[in-house]
């Protein structure tokens, strides 16, 4: 059998290529089109679509109260108060494709009412680091969360949202209720201060 010359061989994978995105793009309309059904109906008050919606975003959910909490009880805590505001709340969101910004919003206002009643304390080790921090070690984990705890809370708060959540600067404004200028402004001075923060020598200082 004689070997594909170049040209043929691009061919072919541009066919195949062809014949698979179309699948996966497919796919991906398919799941995003049932997540924004199952978020219609809890709007219509179905409690078990609510119950599914929480189910999926739970390790988020909890993830992102840690970071405001610091530990894992008062994480937990925040995590029900969302749960439970959320379901009272649900018929005020209006648009299905903004439930994981809308419940986001819930959990900063439940962490922000929290905050003011407790003392707590920091453990690095019970969350987990984003994915573009991974593999660092211990003691620059260290140094990142000590540096954003040391941001103002508006800054601390877009650097959340934009690295631990992976927000767009859209979403965040829409979570913030802020202009999107604003919130470029605040990531801009929120980075400047963590390069300012951070040790010399930690090696994603100039990637943050």
């Amino acid at each position: 059998m004689r070997p594909l010359g170049v040209e043929t061989a691009a061919a072919v994978i541009q066919s195949i290529k062809k014949l698979i995105l179309p699948e996966r793009n497919k796919k991906q309309m398919n799941k995003d089109e049932k997540h924004q059904r199952l978020v219609k109906k809890a709007i219509r008050g179905n409690a078990d679509a609510y119950g599914q919606l929480i189910q999926e975003y739970q390790a988020y959910l909890y993830k992102m109260a840690f970071l405001y909490m610091r530990n894992q009880e008062d994480a937990l805590d925040v995590v029900g108060t969302t749960v439970l505001k959320g379901y009272q709340n649900i018929r005020s969101l209006k648009n299905a494709e903004h439930f994981k910004t809308w419940i986001t919003r819930i959990l900063m206002n439940a962490a922000n009412d929290a905050q003011k009643k407790i003392v707590y304390y920091s453990d690095i080790n019970e969350v987990q680091i984003s994915e573009r921090h991974k593999g660092v070690s211990l003691e620059e984990q260290y140094d990142l969360h000590e540096a954003i705890e040391q941001l103002p809370d508006k800054y601390r708060t877009v650097i959340i949202l934009k690295y631990f959540s992976g927000m767009s600067v859209n979403e965040i404004a829409f979570v913030l209720d802020s202009p999107e200028g604003t919130v470029k402004a605040y990531l801009s001075r929120a980075r400047d201060l963590l390069k300012k923060y951070l040790k010399e020598d930690y090696m994603y200082a100039d990637h943050i």
